[in-house]
């Protein structure tokens, strides 16, 4: 009999991607501080995060159950952007990615009976050069307003990106690969997939 999966996240982007492995899961929030520690490099905190979703998840549930934490951070000069407050916040991170290459950091942490399985994936998105009225216009659409680094790949700003090196389905907020390879190791794998493999791509604890 399969372990219980359980995404410790209500995202409905993660929901989706999760989904379109193949997976029956549960879905429940992961209530954590999501403050950055002093001289904490954007890697490590995203890593940090992901393993404290699904440990705290972990902690109320059966021993058998597999929960999966994720976390994504936009970067850009090594500073991580966060959801922007007002349109001045927005207009100020999108100027910055303007015409520029900024990194998408997806961690994902997989606990079962206290084993911990992890990565991190890094994918550098390039964008055009946006006016500061392009910017206006999109955060008056109402996407940019819950987006961390003020936009969202797989909607209305998508049309921003020029270049994706990487996972694209990370930058959106999964990383389909090294998600179906970990839960493959813990004994959960995908229905198209025969047996569990080694991750090729990323960082395991």
């Amino acid at each position: 009999m399969k372990p219980v999966l359980i995404l410790a996240s209500q995202s409905p982007r993660r929901k989706e991607l999760l989904s379109q492995l193949g997976y029956q899961f549960q879905t429940i929030s992961a209530d954590i501080d999501e403050s950055i520690i002093d001289n904490e490099s954007p890697s490590d905190y995203v890593l940090r995060l992901a393993i404290e979703k699904a440990t705290v998840v972990s902690k109320n549930q059966a021993t058998d159950c597999v929960v999966l934490g994720s976390d994504t951070s936009v970067i850009f000069d090594n500073h991580i952007l966060g959801k922007p407050e007002n349109i001045a916040a927005c207009c100020q991170q999108l100027l910055m990615l303007s015409n520029n290459t900024h990194q998408v950091l997806t961690a994902i942490a997989i606990v079962k009976n206290k084993q911990i399985l992890s990565a991190v994936i890094s994918t550098d998105v390039t964008f055009k050069t946006l006016s500061i009225e392009e910017i206006q216009r999109y955060w008056h659409t109402g996407e940019p307003q819950d987006k961390a680094g003020s936009y969202g790949i797989q909607g209305i700003g998508g049309q921003f990106v020029t270049q994706i090196k990487g996972s694209y389905s990370a930058v959106v907020g999964l990383p389909l690969y090294e998600t179906a390879k970990l839960l493959a190791e813990l004994g959960l794998p995908t229905p198209v997939q025969d047996q569990a493999s080694p991750l090729s791509n990323g960082d395991i604890l």
